[in-house]
């Protein structure tokens, strides 16, 4: 079980599943753009003060596993993901993505981010709905 961060004010471990697809989901992330994502999305968690866990994709999405802390905004975060990798993919791989796009696209505009990690919410609701409650006598 991986461990608990700390802040000067509290514990936390929030970990992220994020998927990102390509724009009209063509199939144009090739191996090597599949690296260089890997290597940006990594430079960009260290700046962010996030954890790139675990990475990787086919030819028309990719999944980032990673942890954030608290201070971060995940919306924020993954808008600027998506910027600068689509900005630095669509200039090192221009030729091969013409194949695929006229204009300066790469990513389409949503995404999907889901939390993970920990005990299933039943677990915890039933934790939870368990406490000893105080009696009316304090």
């Amino acid at each position: 079980m991986r461990q608990l961060k700390s802040s000067s004010h509290g514990v936390y471990r929030l970990s992220y599943h994020l998927v990102l697809v390509t724009k009209y989901r063509f199939k144009s992330i090739n191996a090597a753009m599949l690296t260089d994502l890997e290597i940006i999305t990594k430079e960009l968690c260290e700046k962010w003060d996030c954890e790139l866990l675990e990475f990787s994709g086919e030819p028309d999405h990719v999944h980032v596993l990673f942890d954030a802390p608290p201070t971060v905004e995940p919306a924020k975060f993954i808008n600027n993901l998506k910027t600068v990798t689509s900005r630095l993919i669509r200039k090192n791989h221009a030729a091969h993505l013409a194949d695929f796009y006229r204009k300066p696209v790469f990513w389409t505009a949503s995404y999907a981010l889901f939390t993970t990690g920990g005990a299933p919410l039943e677990v915890i609701k039933k934790y939870i709905s368990g406490q000893k409650r105080p009696s009316e006598e304090l």
